[in-house]
């Protein structure tokens, strides 16, 4: 049985960790440097940071903050936000990141995913997929959340998964924020039907919602944002808890 992954979602804005409800109302979260260490040190698998806060600077900035963050873990992170050719993964993975998260570039121009991945390898890419459940359908939303696009999740994610990409990091958005638990059906599902990770993102409120997603909702990890951010649950203490749902974690 493989171990199953907790992974904290750094939200950036403006080099500051933020978080949300349903993609919106933000509110400020700490210094991202600083909270990464402490994940670091307190038992995350991974991580994740999704710059989303477009200035012109981004990329000299985003630099930075990867070499800072670079400095302080010892797991292994992803960067994501503002991602579109192969020189932009190149400065990422430079400074010291583990993998890129893509997302809006990927549905404009898909043969991306595909040049990353011949490039880099597929263990170095991780197509993100933001969705809303519409009249029956989960559609694919770009820019954080607020443009609808034609496609949707389940036909998208093998296309992604046809073109290379290692990993696939499905957001719902009807679930983000709400700690509600995770869309453990839609997650079954992309894990039932691909043969690449599946990480689940969205509702985490409680230790139990995580149980559910790794078992439920068969995902191979499971990220959050605010529960770890505002210390309402503690990433050791949750890791105890899924060792007696006898669900493998790296403790």
């Amino acid at each position: 049985m493989y171990t199953k992954r907790i992974i904290p979602c750094l939200d950036i804005k403006n080099g500051r960790t933020v978080k949300g409800t349903n993609f919106i109302n933000l509110r400020d979260a700490g210094d991202p440097v600083a909270l990464a260490k402490i994940y670091s040190e307190t038992g995350a698998d991974e991580l994740v940071f999704l710059d989303i806060s477009a200035t012109e600077e981004r990329r000299k900035t985003l630099a930075a903050l990867v070499s800072r963050v670079a400095s302080q873990v010892n797991i292994p992170f992803t960067v994501g936000g503002g991602i579109s050719s192969i020189e932009d993964v190149d400065i990422l993975l430079q400074n010291g990141a583990d993998k890129v998260s893509i997302n809006s570039s990927a549905v404009k121009r898909p043969e991306l995913i595909n040049e990353l991945a011949s490039k880099f390898g597929s263990q170095c890419v991780v197509v993100a997929i933001d969705a809303t459940y519409i009249d029956g359908e989960w559609i694919v939303h770009l820019v954080g959340g607020k443009v609808p696009t034609k496609r949707t999740l389940f036909d998208w994610a093998k296309e992604v998964a046809a073109r290379g990409a290692g990993e696939i990091l499905f957001t719902s958005m009807d679930n983000d924020g709400t700690k509600d638990g995770f869309a453990n059906e839609a997650l079954a599902r992309l894990s039932n039907e691909l043969s690449i990770s599946i990480i689940a993102s969205g509702g985490a409120g409680t230790m139990q919602h995580f149980a559910d997603t790794f078992t439920h909702g068969k995902a191979d990890a499971a990220l959050a944002a605010s529960v770890f951010h505002f210390k309402e649950i503690e990433i050791p203490v949750l890791k105890q808890y899924l060792k007696t749902q006898n669900i493998q974690v790296r403790i």
